[in-house]
């Protein structure tokens, strides 16, 4: 499939079918953390991607092919920014009317200041859009978002939003060591959450390969800290743990590389993927895997990630 994967495992939405409704790195932001690499070049039209009618078509026969209980959301997560697809709304309403699972929109939110944008996403049973700063200043360091997006803009869609959204508004804020867990910026992140009023608050670390080399998660201390000053409804979202499902794609190459372009995979999970996969040896497979020109292996502080050929990851990118 083209624009469909999984199931995977995810920290908030237990086994979630990824709809994937833009190219992979088509995203309006650059941030340091960002497990896809870096956004070469940035864009910020909206625009259909990818025909919806086809997306849909994919949708459909994922569901169907599928046992009940083994999905528990779908998910549109982009291989980028969501929210550039300019059929988002149709694509929402058509996959609510085939199925009754809770839908799911992952998105950077920083086109929520679009009363389109907003108008589309009302259907969604859940968004989860970001928040990792609460400056102008460090806005622009941590997501380095194209330019003309600004932070004031920003806050006031997450906000518009808020207050026009009947379903789950679960805001995300990634921890970077020593850029926002401190208890300053921490302070100016609980102040803009005070104004937007989300259901939850999910306090994220980058645990895939973040594209900077420098990035790294947030101390115990830091993460203690975050709970404290960003409210009662704030709590450490984990790693996910769970079954890879890679569905039926024609090569075992095929279906990792489906993976792990929206979802890049520690070395572990794919060998434990790969056992309940195939019966070759899977030293073998990882071999055929690591030979194709479709897949690389990146590492960041000691472990190794598999990931998306495309990505570009900088300095310490390892191709096998």
């Amino acid at each position: 499939m083209n624009y469909i994967f999984g199931p995977v495992p995810t920290r908030r939405l237990g086994q979630s079918l990824g709809i994937d409704p833009v190219p992979l790195k088509t995203c309006n932001w650059n941030c340091v953390y960002c497990q896809l690499g870096r956004s070469i070049p940035m864009v910020n039209k909206r625009k259909e991607y990818y025909p919806a009618d086809e997306i849909l078509a994919e949708a459909k026969n994922a569901l169907l092919s599928h046992q009940p209980g083994e999905i528990d959301w779908v998910t549109f997560v982009g291989s980028g920014e969501t929210t550039l697809h300019a059929s988002l709304g149709w694509l929402l309403r058509e996959v609510k009317k085939i199925t009754g699972l809770p839908v799911a929109v992952i998105t950077n939110g920083s086109l929520l200041y679009l009363p389109e944008v907003r108008r589309e996403l009302l259907a969604a049973d859940a968004v989860l859009p970001s928040l990792d700063a609460g400056t102008p200043e460090l806005y622009q360091h941590i997501n380095r978002p194209y330019p003309g997006l600004s932070f004031e803009s920003f806050l006031d869609g997450l906000i518009s939003f808020s207050e026009e959204y009947q379903g789950n508004l679960w805001v995300e804020v990634m921890l970077v060591k020593d850029l926002n867990d401190t208890e300053d910026q921490l302070n100016k992140i609980a102040s803009a959450l005070q104004r937007i009023k989300p259901d939850e608050i999910h306090i994220m670390q980058p645990t895939r390969p973040p594209v900077e080399t420098w990035v790294k998660p947030p101390s115990d201390d830091g993460l203690r800290r975050a709970l404290d000053i960003l409210g009662d409804t704030a709590r450490v979202i984990h790693p996910a743990s769970g079954s890879y499902d890679l569905g039926e794609a024609k090569s075992i190459v095929e279906a990792v590389v489906g993976i792990v372009t929206r979802h890049p995979m520690r070395e572990k999970e794919l060998v434990e993927t790969l056992k309940n996969l195939t019966t070759r040896d899977v030293t073998e497979t990882l071999s055929t895997l690591a030979e194709s020109d479709k897949l690389q292996v990146v590492e960041r502080n000691g472990i190794r990630y598999w990931s998306a050929s495309p990505s570009y990851y900088p300095e310490d990118k390892h191709n096998q």
